[in-house]
């Protein structure tokens, strides 16, 4: 049997390259990249001549196997991704499930990954976060993600790209409130590196200003313990049909319970449509 190493490889400087990298990819008999022209730079600048093959997420199904059936014929394999480590935000999970169903060994390289670089630089809490990743592009299931976030104490960190960013912030503010502090990482171990610090309010009005440019990564303050509700959902329920028959209407209702309770109105009023469904 051969070994799967998930090699990190660096998020910008060259020099965050570390020596068990290289070495681990110049002895491997193969590397399965990403991007394999991306990588190719990154081979040639340090004189690695070892053989690629891609892997990405579109072929990743199919070449799995594929890469399997070389591991399993004692070939030694090295996984990257075009920047960072392999398996965050970036294809790897599905290779190495495989590994581990065939007793395949499995060893990290550890390197470069923008997550922890930027949680580090944030001054936000770092004992406990939570990753998310990129946020969903398709509308229902961004919300529903970012409701579920409303009441999460553990810093938040999130990446997206410069197009999305202006969305992203505000969508963050409607559902969080506009004095949520965050810290926005770009372009990091880069020669524009840059972090910029404040509430989501003021970011929105910065970006604003200032065309997002190159990868981001958002780093946001958890919610207060003071800020939990202890509202279940039924009592949020109880709550707006007892409203409602005062005579306010769903939306009055949603709004007037929203500052009372601390809860985002549009929550609410979701809830107060599905109490006209349930009837």
């Amino acid at each position: 049997m051969g070994i799967l190493y998930l090699v990190a490889t660096p998020i910008g400087n060259l020099g965050d390259m570390t020596p068990r990298a290289i070495k681990i990819l110049q002895e491997v008999d193969l590397i399965a990249a990403e991007d394999t022209r991306h990588t190719g730079k990154l081979l040639q600048h340090f004189q690695i001549t070892t053989p690629q093959i891609s892997y990405h997420d579109h072929n990743r199904h199919g070449r799995t196997q594929e890469l399997l059936a070389k591991l399993q014929k004692g070939q030694n394999i090295a996984l990257v991704s075009d920047a960072g480590t392999p398996g965050i935000s970036d294809p790897g999970q599905e290779l190495v499930a495989a590994c581990g169903e065939s007793n395949i060994e499995v060893i990290p390289i550890p390197g470069a990954t923008a997550l922890i670089a930027a949680l580090i630089s944030s001054g936000l809490a770092t004992e406990r976060f939570v990753f998310e990743g990129f946020l969903p592009t398709k509308n229902q299931s961004r919300q529903q993600l970012l409701q579920n976030l409303v009441q999460e104490q553990r810093t938040i960190v999130l990446y997206e790209a410069p197009h999305r960013l202006l969305t992203t912030l505000t969508d963050l503010q409607t559902v969080l409130g506009a004095e949520r502090n965050l810290t926005v990482a770009r372009e990091l171990t880069k020669y524009h590196e840059q972090f910029w610090r404040g509430n989501l309010q003021t970011a929105i009005a910065y970006f604003t200003e200032n065309t997002p440019k190159g990868e981001f990564c958002l780093v946001i303050a958890g919610a207060p313990a003071d800020d939990r509700p202890s509202f279940s959902e039924e009592n949020l329920r109880d709550e707006l049909r007892s409203l409602i028959a005062k005579g306010l209407t769903r939306s009055q209702a949603s709004r007037q319970l929203a500052e009372a309770t601390k809860l985002p109105r549009r929550q609410l009023y979701q809830l107060s449509l599905e109490l006209e469904a349930d009837s």
